[in-house]
C-alpha cells in the first residue's frame, strides 16, 4: 500500500512539473498587478512600473509612453516626485515613495471591459501558448499598439478580426478558452506593459509565411520564439 502511494504521488508531482514546463509558466511575473508588492528599480518592468507611471503622469510628473519599462524617464520622474515630497531622493521607487502617492486603485478606472479582457486573451492564448508570461503579454501589446496606430482599425476587435493578421483565428487555436495566465497577460498589456517597445508585428521565423515581407521590417527584440518588428 506504501509503495502503490509513493508511486501515485510521485506520478502527481512529475506530472505537475511537466505541465508547468508545457506551460513555461511565469508565476512571479503575474503578481506584479499592485504597487508596493516590490521595490521598483532601473529595468524592472510589468503592470506595476506601468501603474508607476500612470499615478506620475496624473500628477504631472511623467510625460513619457506607458509602456511598463522603468527606464531614465521614469527614474526622473521619480526623482522629481521625491523632491515635491522632500524623501529621500534616489530615483527608486520603494515603500517612502510609493507611500506618498494616490492611494486610489488605477485599474478600477482603466478603460477596458471583461469582453475585451477575453477577447484580446483568446488570441494570445491562440498564439503565444507555451510562451513566458512576458511573451504572452507581447502578443497583447502589438494588438494594442495596432489600436494606437492610424494604419489599423481603432478597436481591438477590428485589429483582432482583421483579414489574414492572426493563424490563431485561421486554424482555430482562438476559439478555446483562454488559460488565467493568458487573462492576466491581457489585463497586464491592457494595463500599458509592452515589453516589445512599441512593435506592430511580431513572427515565428521557424513558421512563418511570406517571411521575406516580414523579415524586412526593423525588429525591436525577441521574446522567446518571436520576433517582433516596427
Amino acid at each position: 500500500m506504501e509503495k502503490f502511494r509513493f508511486k501515485f504521488i510521485s506520478t502527481v508531482i512529475f506530472m505537475m512539473i511537466i505541465i508547468a514546463l508545457f506551460l513555461n509558466y511565469d508565476v512571479e511575473a503575474e503578481t506584479y498587478f499592485e504597487l508596493g508588492q516590490r521595490v521598483l528599480n532601473r529595468g524592472n518592468e510589468g503592470p506595476d512600473v506601468a501603474f508607476l507611471q500612470r499615478k506620475l503622469k496624473e500628477l504631472s510628473f511623467y510625460s513619457g509612453e506607458i509602456d511598463g519599462l522603468y527606464g531614465d524617464m521614469t527614474i526622473n520622474a521619480v526623482i522629481q516626485f521625491q523632491r515635491s515630497q522632500n524623501i529621500m531622493v534616489d530615483g527608486v521607487a520603494g515603500p517612502q515613495t510609493l507611500g506618498c502617492l494616490p492611494k486610489d486603485k488605477l485599474i478600477s478606472r482603466m478603460d477596458f471591459s471583461r469582453n475585451d479582457i477575453i477577447l484580446l486573451a483568446r488570441v494570445i492564448h491562440g498564439e503565444a501558448r507555451g510562451e513566458s508570461f512576458k511573451g504572452k503579454v507581447a502578443v497583447g501589446a502589438v494588438i494594442l499598439n495596432r489600436v494606437n496606430n492610424p494604419h489599423f482599425p481603432d478597436t481591438i476587435r477590428g485589429v483582432i478580426l482583421q483579414k489574414g493578421q492572426f493563424s490563431s483565428l485561421a486554424d482555430g487555436q482562438a476559439n478555446y478558452y483562454p488559460l488565467e495566465s493568458s487573462i492576466n497577460a491581457a489585463r497586464a498589456a491592457l494595463v500599458g506593459y509592452d515589453p516589445t517597445y512599441g512593435a506592430c508585428y511580431f513572427y515565428n521565423p521557424e513558421v512563418a509565411t511570406n517571411i521575406a515581407w516580414i523579415s524586412a521590417r526593423p525588429v525591436n527584440i525577441e521574446i522567446g520564439n518571436h520576433v517582433f518588428a516596427r
